[in-house]
């Protein structure tokens, strides 16, 4: 599965959504401190989202210690909210199906996100729960809006 793990993310180091959505089992479970767990077409769209907003710009990934079930990976891009530049480092975690990925869960510290992307604010509050909730309900919607935008199924 460390092969598939690898294609991931260099399908991602290519922005190519439709390819890192292929390595996804149907039943996909996706989970991270910013959008919280999404399913199935859910999973597909925010990639999509996240690859089609960064064509063109400053973001790139870097991947290390890529095993059979798990993954470090590191995000540099510019937030677009602030044009604060974020460096944000990620463990991820992956179960299997039918030879693709059902479950793929993104861990990071929210807090340290928070303080590269927003700033003093994001240093006050980027810890607690309420942030969390906020932000979660901010990304669904924007997720939501995509898919729409896009006739997406929902």
């Amino acid at each position: 599965m460390k092969d598939l793990i690898s294609k991931f993310y260099q399908a991602f180091h290519e922005l190519d959504a439709k390819k890192m959505a292929s390595y996804y089992h149907e039943d996909i479970i996706f989970e991270d401190p910013a959008f919280g767990v999404l399913k199935g077409e859910q999973a597909n769209a925010m990639w999509q989202m996240l690859c089609e907003s960064q064509k063109g710009k400053d973001f790139k990934i870097e991947t290390s210690n890529i095993t059979d079930n798990s993954a470090h990976w590191e995000a540099y891009y510019t937030f677009s909210k602030t044009g604060r530049k974020v460096h944000n480092k990620i463990d991820a975690t992956f179960e299997f199906k039918d030879g693709l990925i059902i479950k793929h869960t993104d861990n990071f510290s929210l807090h340290n996100w928070a303080k590269q992307a927003i700033g003093f604010k994001g240093w006050l509050l980027g810890g607690t729960g309420f942030f969390r909730k906020k932000l979660q309900s901010q990304t669904n919607y924007l997720l939501i809006k995509f898919m729409t935008e896009k006739k997406l199924s929902n």
